[in-house]
């Protein structure tokens, strides 16, 4: 067994350390494939090892993109291993996850109320810090439960079930509402916003897009884009000029901008699903185009100056569009036109509520927005199509006044 180390002396000492311990014991040795698992992935040999030590060793030897390894890295430093990192790995039980989540809950209650405070002191000390979402507590679970399977699989452990699988998180998807004429009258009002998630009708949307045209000519196009066929921030800011065929009505998505902090670097969409073709309608074909001989005329006063990025839509000296600074200047255009509020990634919301609206098929929507299925779509915006609704709505009125007729 000692072979299995090699010439590591540290590791050599382990397995020494082992065999002792094991034969104190009178127990019986683990298997070489399970010794050889732990020296591979640098685990303890003697007892299972901590949560905080596995997660540790798991971060070290993640081959993941630089977004992904931040967040995970983010996960286990502020909220795994403080709150639960002591407990041996095969101990791990539902209990403890679902205690680490009413943890982050009282966290989050701590902060409103300090926030709320008549002290200006209590109020000065949670300023910037923001709560944790529910979308964020249900990616924790998700890092948690991708370690204990990665463990699992390592046969760190062996014998258990994944608590994390077992461990409900707070619904993190918050489904779409419609700015509806009352719900406006209401927050001209009130300045009240119904919830997180809003998305506007197809005549605020016109609104805003023809404010946009005025306003902000050199960014309107990936407005408008994002508006009608609803790519992702960071796709439509980097979306790639040799992927744009306006003769043929299409696009393929291959190419984003993902952003940590203010700093950017381009990658592939992160599943199959999200490299795809968007096929354009005439109206976005017309927008485009005239945007490609605008850009053309910036490039021509620009000369020798204009930066070969490879991208669509670039700013008028030809530097790429910052997802943050696209984001920005979207807010203040909303405030300008004096529209109700909603988020720039709603405009990508709104395009697949009017799409399911205008009876598109939801397979069609759901390989538009590049979701991995249909039950995501399904789930997310099946709640504000209402034309459905109504129409059942009518035939059980209609059947009802048929009978009632009939008995007559």
């Amino acid at each position: 067994m000692l072979d299995l180390a090699g010439r590591n002396r540290r590791r050599r000492i382990e397995v020494g350390d082992l065999l002792q311990a094991t034969l104190r014991a009178g127990g019986t040795l683990p298997g070489i494939d399970t010794v050889r698992n732990r020296l591979r992935t640098d685990t303890p040999l003697v007892g299972v090892p901590t949560l905080a030590e596995w997660l540790t060793t798991w971060l070290q030897r993640l081959t993941v993109d630089d977004n992904t390894r931040r967040g995970y890295e983010s996960h286990v430093r502020v909220h795994l291993i403080p709150h639960i990192g002591d407990v041996v790995l095969d101990k791990l039980r539902p209990h403890h996850i679902e205690d680490l989540i009413d943890k982050i809950k009282q966290r989050n209650a701590d902060i409103a109320t300090a926030k709320a405070s008549p002290d200006p002191d209590t109020r000065a000390s949670v300023r910037g810090v923001r709560p944790t979402g529910p979308a964020t507590i249900a990616r924790i679970r998700a890092t948690l439960r991708k370690a204990l399977n990665d463990a699992l699989a390592r046969e760190v452990v062996s014998g258990v079930t994944n608590p994390a699988t077992l461990v409900k998180t707070p619904n993190a998807r918050a489904k779409p509402i419609v700015w509806e004429p009352e719900r406006v009258e209401r927050w001209k009002a009130t300045g009240e916003v119904p919830g997180p998630v809003m998305v506007w009708t197809d005549d605020l949307l016109i609104q805003f897009l023809d404010y946009a045209a005025e306003h902000a000519p050199d960014l309107h196009p990936l407005l408008h884009l994002m508006a009608y066929r609803g790519p992702r921030r960071g796709e439509a800011c980097g979306l790639l000029d040799a992927e744009v065929r306006l003769a043929k009505g299409e696009v393929s998505i291959v190419n984003q901008i993902a952003t940590h902090g203010y700093e950017t670097h381009q990658k592939r969409p992160k599943s199959d699903a999200g490299n795809r073709e968007v096929i354009l309608d005439p109206d976005t074909v017309a927008v485009l185009t005239a945007y490609k001989a605008r850009r053309a005329a910036w490039r021509l006063a620009a000369g020798t100056d204009w930066p070969d990025t490879g991208l669509f839509f670039v700013r008028a000296d030809g530097r790429p569009w910052h997802p943050n600074s696209v984001t920005q200047r979207f807010r203040r255009l909303v405030k300008q036109a004096g529209l109700p509020p909603i988020r720039l990634h709603d405009l990508r919301h709104g395009a697949a509520t009017l799409a399911l609206d205008a009876g598109v098929d939801i397979k069609v929507v759901s390989d538009q927005l590049g979701h991995s299925t249909t039950t995501l779509t399904r789930d997310t915006y099946q709640s504000v199509v209402k034309r459905l609704h109504h129409e059942a709505a009518t035939a059980v009125a209609d059947r009802i006044n048929n009978k009632r007729r009939r008995t007559a």
